[in-house]
C-alpha cells in the first residue's frame, strides 16, 4: 500500500473512520515528502461530513468543497456499477484533489487495497510502470488525466503498454480530452472511460456522456449544465453566497449549477460544448473559445491548445492561444507561432497572438492552468 516516497496508511485510516461516522471530516494535501497530510477541518451546520477537498482553482480562489458520507457512497456504488465490478486501485493523482482521493474512498468502500504511485520526481512512465506492476488483483482501474495517458503513450516502452491494457478501466477526466488522444488509447486496447464531473459532484458523475446511477443531467435555457442527485456536495466550506450561487433546489432536487455549456443528444448523452465564460466578444463578434480550441487540436502536430480572449486597444479583446506542439525546438517553436499552417486552417478565427511551448502549464492535479496561461497571453499580446 506504499510506494517509494508516498504512504497512505494513515490517509486510510482517517478516511475509513470518517466513512463510517467515528471520525471528523478529513482534508488531504501532499507533504513536501509525498506523504498525505493530514487536516481535519471544522463543518458546522453540516451532518455527516466525510471529506474535504479544495477546488483546481483553474480560473481563480479554490474553493473547500464539503463531501458527505452518503454522496460519496452513492458516488462509490454508481462507478462500481459503471465499471461492471469492484477491484484494486492505482493510485496516480494528488490527494488533495477530488479524483486522487477518491481512489482511496473508492478502495475503502470496496475492501480493496489500493496501491500509490511514487509521485515524488513527477508523473512519469517509468514510475507509472512500476506502480502498476505491483497491483495483485485481477480487476484493476486508475484515474488519470488526458497530459498523463498523452505522455504514456509517447513512452516507447512496451511494458508501459502491457501495463496499461491489464487495466479493466482507465477513468479519464479532469478536462476536455482531445479526440486524437481518445482515438489513440482505444486503437491500442485500452480500456478508457472519459469521465464529466467536479469536486462539487464528488468527482466524475457522467461516463462517456452517461449519467451514473442516480445521477441527473439537465441543460438550462441558456445552456449551462446543471447535475443533480445523490452525488452533490453539501456546500461550501464558510461561502454562503458561493453556495446560493452554485446550488439550487427545484422540486426536491439539489442540482449544482456548472460553468460548463452543452446538449444532450437524442439518446440523451451529454456533450460538453464548452465553458460558459469562454466567449470572447472580438471586434464586436462573438467567438467561442472552446471551437477555436478544438479546431486547433485538429492541426497536425499539435497535442493540446488553451484559447483565451485578451485585453486590445484596437479589438476590446482578442483571441490568443497557447499551444503545445510536437516540435518542440525552437525552430519548431518558432514556425509555429509564425502562423502560416494555422492561420490559413482557421481563418477569421485565428489568434492573434500564439505562444508555442512544448506543454501547456498545468496544475498539480494535472488540469490546464487557465489562468496562468492566460496571464501569460496576456503579457505576450501587451508586448507585442
Amino acid at each position: 500500500m506504499t510506494s517509494g516516497a508516498v504512504n497512505i496508511e494513515a490517509a486510510l485510516a482517517a478516511l475509513a473512520a470518517a466513512l463510517h461516522g467515528e471520525g471528523p471530516a478529513v482534508e488531504l494535501a501532499d507533504g513536501p515528502d509525498g506523504s498525505p497530510v493530514l487536516a481535519f477541518p471544522e463543518t458546522p451546520g453540516i451532518e455527516d461530513a466525510a471529506v474535504v477537498v479544495r477546488t483546481s482553482g483553474s480560473t481563480g480562489v479554490p474553493k473547500a468543497t464539503v463531501l458527505t458520507v452518503d454522496a460519496l457512497a452513492a458516488s462509490s456504488m454508481a462507478t462500481a456499477l459503471a465499471l461492471k465490478g469492484e477491484g484494486q486501485w492505482l493510485l496516480a493523482l494528488p490527494v488533495q484533489y477530488v479524483a486522487g482521493v477518491q481512489v482511496l474512498v473508492r478502495s475503502l468502500f470496496a475492501g480493496t487495497r489500493p496501491w500509490a504511485m511514487d509521485l515524488s520526481g513527477g508523473f512519469t512512465p517509468e514510475a507509472f510502470t512500476a506502480a502498476a506492476a505491483e497491483l495483485t488483483d485481477q480487476k484493476r482501474f486508475t484515474s488519470l488525466v488526458p497530459t498523463q495517458l498523452q505522455r504514456l503513450l509517447d513512452a516507447p516502452s512496451a511494458d508501459t503498454l502491457a501495463a496499461l491494457r491489464r487495466f479493466n478501466g482507465i477513468l479519464l477526466g479532469g478536462g476536455p480530452v482531445p479526440p486524437a488522444l481518445l482515438a489513440a488509447a482505444r486503437n491500442a486496447g485500452l480500456q478508457v472511460v472519459t469521465t464529466y464531473g467536479s469536486a462539487e459532484t464528488c468527482g466524475g458523475c457522467v461516463y462517456d456522456g452517461v449519467p451514473l446511477e442516480g445521477v441527473l443531467v439537465r441543460v438550462a435555457e441558456d445552456g449551462r449544465v446543471l447535475l443533480g442527485g445523490a452525488t452533490i456536495a453539501a456546500g461550501y466550506l464558510g461561502a454562503p453566497e458561493l453556495d446560493a450561487a452554485a446550488f439550487v433546489a427545484d422540486n426536491g432536487v439539489r442540482w449544482y449549477r456548472t460553468n460548463d455549456l452543452g446538449e444532450l443528444d437524442g439518446d440523451g448523452k451529454l456533450r460538453i460544448l464548452g465553458r460558459a465564460d469562454d466567449v470572447v466578444i472580438t471586434g464586436g463578434v462573438k467567438v467561442s473559445a472552446a471551437h477555436v480550441q478544438a479546431e486547433l487540436e485538429k492541426l497536425d502536430g499539435v497535442r493540446a491548445a488553451f484559447v483565451a480572449g485578451v485585453p486590445s486597444a484596437e479589438w476590446g479583446q482578442a483571441l490568443a492561444a497557447f499551444v503545445a506542439v510536437a516540435d518542440t525546438s525552437p525552430q519548431g517553436f518558432a514556425n509555429f507561432a509564425a502562423g502560416s499552417r494555422w492561420a490559413a486552417a482557421l481563418g477569421t478565427l485565428a489568434p492573434k497572438t500564439v505562444l508555442a511551448a512544448a506543454e501547456l502549464l498545468m496544475l498539480p492535479n494535472g488540469k490546464p492552468d487557465r489562468l496562468a496561461m492566460s496571464v501569460r497571453l496576456s503579457e505576450l499580446h501587451q508586448g507585442k
